[in-house]
């Protein structure tokens, strides 16, 4: 049986439509084929749609001018007539896959040895009973407590007394009127600034009026007495408490065992006598180093040329003079300010002792001068590297020709059925191969 789409498409509704019946009936229909004898009759088939239905020719459409007609279809009107395609070429048979051979039989499963007899674990072994702790001494009930005494009424509030009347404020006199100034002078467009004249006279400062005397308040009332409180009633006096029970003695307990004697430690052996370090050789002395030479003399910069004189700066033109501007009036109420008392000259400071005169410090030792290091010797030459071989051409890869173009690929044949084992049945889930080849088909 192939699975290629050319016989997929040969397949007719019909008998697809079978090979479902017929599988349907296999499957499940034959377990219940003596409860259902009469099958159901069939449903009725919808019918065709007016769309689908074949239509007449329209008879009032005329002919198109020009074209012919088909000549093997006239019963549809309207068409052009277009050339007849020629046939397909046959296509080549594929040759068929070579016959699968069939599964050898499968050996029949050995049976399993039976299993050993699991043996039964030893019985567990009986703990001794455990000691009876001796009973707890019984709590004490705890004593009624006394009832909450009442505590006393809190007394009335007294009254405050009433709030006195003050007298009414005095009225005070007037506040002076404060005098005009004078009308201010209009100012020119910012003249130079000109030199302000002398402040005028303070005017004199008006005297301050005296206050009345305040007024003497009335004694305020003697407070009143608050009422002397109950007194507190006498609280009950505490129960005995039950004394409490002995508790039983507890057992004495017992002494450790004496811990045995320590072995006495052997001596420590006395470490050998260290021998003496032989004498250190006497340190040479360094030779005395050679003198450093005289530096020689710094070399005088030469004189810096004298730069050209500047000229004269220009004088500034004179100022024009300032406007005398009137004199300020008199300010008629403002007193003259009092002489203040003459700055007095504070004493001067005593002169500082003079600093004595720092030594010079003592002129340094020339430094000696360098030995001359000797001439190191010249490294020997080096010889040349020798230059690398020139490695040859790579020849030219050779052309990749055209290849073939790959032949169609022929249809597998179903591969043959696995033989089943005689021991162990089927999977009923696992599908078998014949279903998946009938899957295939649809």
């Amino acid at each position: 049986m192939t699975t290629s789409p050319r016989w997929r498409s040969v397949l007719t509704p019909a008998a697809m439509a079978a090979a479902l019946a017929a599988a349907a009936l296999a499957s499940g229909g034959t377990v219940y084929a003596d409860d259902h004898a009469t099958p159901h009759p069939p449903y009725p088939s919808k019918p065709v749609h007016p769309a689908h239905a074949p239509q007449p020719a329209h008879p009032a459409k005329p002919e198109h001018p020009g074209k012919p007609m088909h000549p093997v279809k006239p019963e549809q009107p309207g068409k052009p007539m277009h050339p007849v395609k020629p046939e397909h070429p046959a296509k080549p048979v594929k040759p068929e896959y070579p016959a699968k051979p069939v599964h050898p039989e499968k050996p029949v499963k050995p049976e399993y040895p039976a299993k050993p007899v699991k043996p039964e674990y030893p019985a567990k072994p009986v703990h001794p009973a455990k000691p009876v702790y001796p009973a707890k001494p019984v709590k004490p009930e705890y004593p009624v407590k006394p009832v909450k005494p009442e505590y006393p009424a809190h007394p009335v509030k007294p009254e405050y007394p009433a709030k006195p009347e003050y007298p009414a404020k005095p009225v005070y006199p007037a506040k002076p009127v404060k005098p005009e100034y004078p009308a201010k002078p209009v100012y020119p467009a910012k003249p130079v600034k000109p030199e302000y004249p002398a402040k005028p006279v303070y005017p004199a400062k008006p005297v301050k009026p005296e206050y009345p005397a305040k007024p003497v308040y009335p004694a305020k009332p003697a407070k009143p007495e608050y009422p002397a409180k109950p007194a507190h009633p006498e609280k009950p006096a505490k129960p005995e408490y039950p004394a409490k029970p002995a508790y039983p003695a507890k057992p004495a307990k017992p002494d450790y065992p004496a811990k045995p004697a320590y072995p006495a430690k052997p001596a420590k052996p006395e470490y050998p006598a260290k021998p003496a370090y032989p004498a250190k050789p006497a340190k040479p002395e360094y030779p005395a180093k050679p003198e450093y030479p005289a530096k020689p003399a710094k070399p005088e910069y030469p004189a810096k040329p004298e730069y050209p004189a500047k000229p004269a700066k220009p004088a500034y033109p004179a100022k024009p003079a300032k406007p005398e501007y009137p004199a300020k009036p008199a300010h008629p109420e403002k007193p003259a300010y009092p002489a203040k008392p003459a700055k007095p000259e504070y004493p001067s400071k005593p002169a500082h002792p003079e600093k004595p005169a720092k030594p010079d410090y003592p002129s340094k030792p020339a430094h000696p001068a360098k030995p001359d290091y000797p001439s190191k010797p010249a490294h020997p030459a080096k010889p040349e590297k020798p230059d690398y071989p020139s490695k040859p051409a790579h020849p030219d890869k050779p052309a990749k020709p055209d290849y073939p173009s790959k032949p169609a690929h022929p249809d597998k044949p179903s591969h043959p059925d696995k033989p089943s084992h005689p021991d162990k049945p089927d999977h009923p889930s696992k599908p078998t191969h014949t279903e998946h080849q009938d899957k295939d088909q649809w």
